[in-house]
């Protein structure tokens, strides 16, 4: 077997492998065994980029570091074809890191049916790093519905007092993405004759200009409702909010980065006719997901549904680069992904710890956390102002590459945009601060009178996200240099009008 096989079937083996372990453990038993088993994902991820040399792919020109392509269901048109470039691999390493951190907090925090709940955070991951490293279409879609009953099993059975209703509007909105993502998978294999997404990126060609526009609205439509766009984003709030804080965590961190990714690797790359000609009205709905996802939080008076708000936002920064079709904001997009992943990843766990202190979410139960527990004001303060954009961490250079690349683009409209976008990243700045003012700052609240200060396993599972985020605010190129060359031969095929 070669080094790319290894390690890209290796990462969807072990996770499946160390789910059905850990169902077959009980308790604390199955999440120390999903824990081991996440950390042997995360070190068959990071050697992908290490060895991206050492194995070159014979005879395809996407650029991809490694890549495997076995028949699986010829009828279908179906192959187990994985493979993963530099606009896959940060995703790669972040869907890795985050289930690890996850299910470590398990171990510690000891739910109920701990076993249980790690084992559908392994199936989650092996849904979502499938995505990631599918290049056949089939595959890419079936890997996109794996995680749609875990996710939802993981809010119902471990979520808050309105669990079952914020599971089951999940399941439907995302079923309904999934049946325009179907269509859309189906139209572009039966016009082609071919699923390989190598090949349909290389030669756009193959697909007519007509069935490129109502193939690339199925897959926006699909893509949004995941990622999500304004105004299809409603099943998020109350996702979040009813979650536990690990469901949280991989919903915000990688869950809907799928939407975002596919968009640039299917839409984009498959139909870039469509996604020229989708661009003004994607580029408009981003902006409006920012500016009312702003307004929204600040009238938020629940700490997990303010911050689960602040992800249409920040996704909405993300979508604006997409629409831009230039290199610029293309990496916005990409590095977009990674900060907020890290920084709102960061934030739910930060709302899970006030919320078992406190008992409550509420903001206006809370305050004077600086005076009582200075470790976890400090580590919730950093994550707020990464968060909101403040230059050095990794959440201002996809919001500044976004307004950037809109400038860039020219003309009215973007120039609008990026104005708009701008407003957007002020209005952040507020509910982010005003978040810190009442929780941090405020009146001490009797809710957290007591209340212990951050313990070790938490400041271990918080701290790589503290200094990813640090590191990736100094040193952006660690995303954008190894992005660069899939990006430019994206934007080459996708020039807008």
């Amino acid at each position: 077997m070669t080094i790319s096989a290894i390690l890209l079937v290796g990462v969807l083996v072990v996770p499946l492998a160390g789910a059905v372990a850990a169902l077959l453990l009980r308790g604390r038993a199955g999440a120390i065994t999903a824990t081991v088993a996440a950390a042997l994902t995360v070190l068959l991820a990071a050697p992908m980029f290490v060895t991206r040399g050492v194995v070159k792919p014979v005879g395809r020109g996407a650029g991809l570091w490694h890549e495997v392509d076995w028949t699986w269901v010829p009828a279908l048109e179906l192959r187990l074809n994985l493979g993963v470039d530099g606009i896959s691999y940060p995703l790669v390493v972040l869907t890795a890191l985050l289930t690890l951190l996850c299910c470590g907090y398990l171990v510690w925090q000891r739910p109920e049916r701990a076993n249980q709940l790690a084992a559908l955070l392994l199936v989650i991951e092996v849904g979502i790093l499938g995505t990631f490293l599918a290049f056949n279409l089939v595959l890419f879609f079936l890997a996109f519905e794996v995680v749609l009953l875990p996710m939802a099993a993981v809010i119902a059975g471990w979520g808050g007092p309105a669990r079952r209703a914020a599971a089951l509007k999940f399941a439907l909105y995302t079923l309904a993405g999934s049946v325009l993502l179907l269509v859309g998978v189906v139209a572009v294999v039966t016009q082609t004759g071919t699923a390989d997404i190598v090949r349909l990126t290389a030669e756009p060609g193959l697909l007519p200009h007509d069935a490129q526009l109502w193939i690339f609205g199925l897959f926006a439509i699909a893509f949004a409702i995941k990622s999500p766009l304004w105004p299809l984003h409603t099943w998020l709030p109350d996702a979040h909010t009813e979650a536990p804080t690990v469901g949280s965590v991989i919903l915000a961190g990688v869950l809907l980065k799928m939407g975002t990714y596919g968009l640039i690797r299917v839409g984009v790359g498959v139909t870039p006719e469509g996604a020229a000609a989708f661009a003004p009205a994607l580029g408009v709905l981003a902006v409006a997901a920012i500016l009312i996802g702003s307004l929204v939080c600040l009238s938020q008076i629940e700490v997990k549904r303010l911050i689960a708000y602040s992800s249409v936002g920040h996704m909405g920064f993300v979508l604006l680069g997409i629409a831009t079709l230039n290199e610029i904001g293309l990496q916005a997009a990409l590095i977009g992904n990674i900060a907020h992943g890290l920084l709102t990843g960061l934030l739910f766990f930060l709302a899970g710890a006030i919320k078992d202190r406190a008992h409550t979410g509420l903001l206006a139960d809370l305050g004077g956390l600086r005076e009582r527990q200075p470790w976890l004001a400090g580590v919730l303060g950093f994550a707020a102002l990464g968060s909101l954009g403040l230059p050095g961490l990794a959440g201002f250079w996809g919001e500044a590459f976004a307004v950037v690349a809109s400038v860039q683009r020219g003309g009215t409209l973007w120039t609008v945009l990026a104005v708009l976008a701008a407003i957007g990243g002020a209005l952040t700045a507020a509910y982010l601060l005003r978040l810190l003012r009442r929780v941090s700052h405020g009146p001490q609240a009797a809710t957290l009178a007591g209340a212990p200060e951050a313990r070790v396993p938490e400041l271990v599972a918080w701290s790589p996200l503290v200094a990813l985020a640090l590191l990736l605010g100094v040193m952006p190129m660690l995303v954008l240099g190894m992005s660069a060359d899939a990006v430019a031969a994206l934007t080459t095929r996708a020039v807008a009008p």
